[in-house]
């Protein structure tokens, strides 16, 4: 049976990341710098995350797809790489599809092929990045760099006029990372969140000061990081659960960093509540070139 699906020019895909928050079905991840559909299970063929592409790399194609065939989409799998693989096995796992992850697993056997999840488990940071949130909980897999901590932020007042001082840390929790936190963490309650790319501290030199003060930090890079479904449903439940107050989207004035706003407009169009939304971006040398409210 022929079905519509979305395919992916690599050539001219930059990694934007702008597609991945509108696919609903959660079939697009950006794994090595490029688009990649991890399940043609999910992919309905409804098209909504071409017209986000800016290079035109997505279209809608024809082609066989029932029935579906978990061993065939193991092969265009496997032509991607470890990293494909294992953002596959994970989709499957994350929703349940049980049946075919045995399949996919007994594919791997035949080919004498590691399961790839099994080395980053490995790893209790890999773990962090590589396991389902069902499966690790918001605790990160137990490990102890990701215990989440309160502190008061800054102590001393060596921001003022003249001082020689190095100015004080306005970070009040740990970690940061947003797939490390917990979203029901007491620092996040009632809370106004800075949702920052993680280049805007390095790009700044008083981020600390204009773009951190009194508030709850969240970093993440929506063009390398892996597992954007998760991160909606964490900022959801930041919207809902924590009840945050505002949230302020920090960017970097390229192209990829536009992810970042999507996806925390995608959490937003999934809350149960309105917040405010801030759109805020940091010129390559450091300076606030755009600030304002978009929701």
């Amino acid at each position: 049976m022929l079905r519509e699906i979305i395919e992916i020019d690599e050539e001219l895909c930059v990694g934007c990341a702008n597609c991945v928050p509108n696919c609903h079905q959660g079939a697009l991840q950006i794994i090595d710098g490029k688009a990649r559909l991890i399940s043609d299970l999910m992919c309905e063929g409804i098209g909504v995350c071409v017209g986000h592409c800016p290079t035109g790399a997505m279209t809608i194609e024809k082609r066989e797809a029932q029935p579906y065939d978990e061993r065939k989409v193991m092969q265009k799998m496997c032509s991607g790489g470890e990293n494909v693989i294992r953002a596959h096995l994970e989709h499957l796992e994350r929703h349940r599809q049980t049946e075919y992850l045995q399949q996919a697993l007994d594919f791997l056997r035949e080919h004498d092929m590691e399961d790839p999840r099994m080395q980053a488990r490995k790893d209790p940071i890999a773990d962090t990045l590589s396991v389902p949130l069902a499966d690790r909980g918001d605790h990160a897999g137990g490990c102890p760099g990701a215990m989440a901590r309160s502190f008061s932020g800054a102590a001393t007042p060596s921001d003022s006029p003249g001082s020689t001082a190095p100015a004080a840390s306005e970070l009040r929790q740990w970690p940061v990372q947003l797939h490390l936190l917990n979203p029901a963490a007491p620092y996040f309650q009632g809370a106004d969140v800075l949702l920052a790319a993680d280049c805007t501290a390095f790009a700044m030199g008083g981020f600390h000061q204009k773009l951190l003060k009194g508030k709850a930090l969240a970093i993440a890079c929506p063009k390398l990081d892996q597992g954007k479904e998760a991160y909606i449903e964490k900022l959801t439940r930041m919207i809902d659960d924590a009840g945050i107050n505002t949230l302020t989207v920090a960017m970097m004035q390229v192209p990829c960093c536009g992810g970042l706003l999507q996806i925390a407009q995608a959490a937003l169009a999934q809350a149960q509540r309105p917040i405010p939304i801030k759109q805020l971006i940091v010129s390559l040398e450091g300076e606030i070139i755009d600030e304002g409210w978009v929701m």
